[in-house]
């Protein structure tokens, strides 16, 4: 895992397989839903992407109305790739798109609060999180 091969990419093609790779990694349970998924980050207003040469290491995508609110449903970086950064990389990338946008809103649980917390996220005034949610991840 030499980091000088890290790139980070806002454009680059990727591929079903490659999301499902990354995705059972994680056991993020929206790799049950692969066509979704697949559809779901290609249709996304921002999708980023880290790869260690031709291995898709990390992503991160936006929903936005393009101009005034953004939301950051998934950010994930491969076990063995994590703590070095690059999940930091993928956010700041899209907060730099972002940056003139009134809201950035998204939803953390677990260690990702205290990521999310060191990128300057905070929670929502007094709101409460709700979701119908068809997971078995949380």
């Amino acid at each position: 895992m030499n980091n000088s091969n890290i790139n980070i990419h806002e454009d680059r093609n990727i591929t079903k397989e490659e999301i499902l790779d990354l995705y059972h990694a994680l056991n993020w349970s929206s790799v049950q839903k692969p066509d979704q998924l697949y559809n779901a980050l290609h249709h996304s207003h921002s999708l980023v992407t880290a790869w260690d040469n031709d291995k898709l290491i990390g992503l991160a995508n936006a929903i936005s109305d393009g101009h005034l609110v953004v939301y950051y449903p998934h950010l994930l970086v491969h076990p063995e790739y994590q703590k070095q950064g690059i999940g930091k990389k993928l956010m700041q990338t899209l907060l730099k798109k972002y940056s003139g946008f009134h809201q950035h809103m998204l939803v953390a649980d677990g260690d990702a609060i205290d990521f999310y917390k060191k990128m300057g996220f905070e929670r929502a005034g007094k709101t409460e999180p709700m979701w119908i949610y068809q997971g078995d991840d949380h």
